[in-house]
């Protein structure tokens, strides 16, 4: 007899908000992380991530973001803590970008408030930005940031609160499907009904039979201190995002006293194992972000106050893969979220929870699917 009705591998984003979801069924389920979240080893740290639905990747994202921003809310209200920051997003780019139109269509498709502005409208409204006069922008109002590592924290309690077992310091070594499905530890081995994988850049090692053709990337953040001559850079500015010609950048307003965080969400160095990513500053990295702030962030000093690194498990459209293993329907996962999915750690989690537990979701995720 299985020990667990489910088990679910990592416990980042989108595994936490599946061990609440799981929990709050009734099922009896087990959370295995190597380390203890929220940590900083993979994709779910560094302060901030920004929460926006005219989703410029496809519109097709944009129903699930409209159901998130309510588990967002549910989550916040039961944890008794502020996890949304609601202070707009502005994306700036050319008018034949993949950016502004992106986001101008999925808003007309889904009728979401948005607002367009030329670059001289934009440095008149928020001059701690420079935009070049090539470039145009779209300002959504009901957009903002997601404390990461406090909504990580909150899904777990709200998890373990609703009877959810979670184990860190378990280094997982593989997973036989059974029945029941075994999972082997150096802790031993723990066996279940179902299984969830959120392993996140792992998430290929402990798939590895699909061949999915995930990519890890090493990404870095940085902060920069404030000018306190320059009122602009303190005052209520939302987060920004630079289509240009050298890469996409991106950053969020002061939030504490390190400054402002900004980061490059392009490029990016290959992983080959993600337990050994270099954790220091890359000089290329420094280089490349320094010269954007420089160019574009006029308000805010060259003075760095910290450094982060976290990962991106691209998949080769970079759009998600969650799905039910075609072999062990079972297994269920969510791969490859390309650097933009902890928005939807809430709805994913609610689809995984689904799928394993009810064999199926209504929820719109069938362009998501492994085929």
């Amino acid at each position: 007899m299985a020990a667990y009705d489910a088990i679910v591998l990592g416990t980042g984003g989108v595994g936490s908000a599946a061990l609440w979801l799981l929990a709050q069924r009734g099922a009896k389920v087990l959370g295995l992380d190597r380390f203890a979240p929220p940590h900083d080893r993979g994709s779910s740290h560094g302060q901030s991530r920004i929460f926006r639905q005219a989703y410029f990747e496809h519109s097709n994202y944009t129903p699930l973001l409209l159901e998130a921003y309510r588990l967002w809310s549910e989550l916040a209200e039961r944890c008794g803590r502020q996890l949304y920051h609601e202070v707009g997003v502005l994306q700036m780019g050319p008018p034949d970008g993949e950016v502004v139109p992106g986001v101008l269509r999925s808003a007309a498709e889904h009728g979401l408030e948005v607002e367009q502005l030329s670059a001289d409208e934009i440095q008149r409204r928020w001059p701690a930005y420079r935009v070049p006069a090539n470039l145009v922008g779209v300002f959504e109002p009901r957009a903002g940031y997601l404390s990461v590592e406090a909504c990580v924290a909150a899904h777990l309690e709200q998890a373990q609160r609703a009877g959810a077992e979670l184990r860190t310091g378990v280094e997982v070594l593989g997973w036989e499907p059974g029945p029941p499905v075994r999972v082997r530890t150096r802790a031993g081995e723990f066996s279940a009904e179902r299984l969830i994988v959120t392993a996140g850049a792992w998430a290929a090692q402990l798939l590895g039979e699909l061949a999915l053709h995930l990519e890890v990337r090493r990404k870095s953040m940085f902060w920069f201190a404030t000018d306190p001559r320059q009122p602009a850079a303190h005052a209520d500015v939302p987060c920004f995002l630079y289509e240009l010609p050298h890469g996409v950048f991106y950053g969020f307003p002061r939030i504490d006293e390190r400054g402002v965080k900004v980061a490059e969400h392009s490029g990016g160095q290959k992983v080959v194992d993600p337990l050994e990513v270099e954790r220091g500053v890359d000089r290329e990295d420094g280089q490349r972000i320094e010269a954007f702030v420089a160019d574009y962030l006029p308000c805010i000093t060259l003075r760095r106050t910290d450094h982060a690194v976290c990962l991106y498990t691209m998949s080769s459209d970079e759009h998600f893969l969650v799905d039910r293993h075609p072999a062990h329907p079972q297994v269920v996962f969510a791969a490859g979220l390309s650097g933009h999915g902890f928005k939807f750690a809430p709805i994913l989690g609610q689809a995984l929870t689904e799928l394993a537990l009810d064999g199926t979701t209504k929820l719109p995720i069938r362009f998501l699917a492994l085929r």
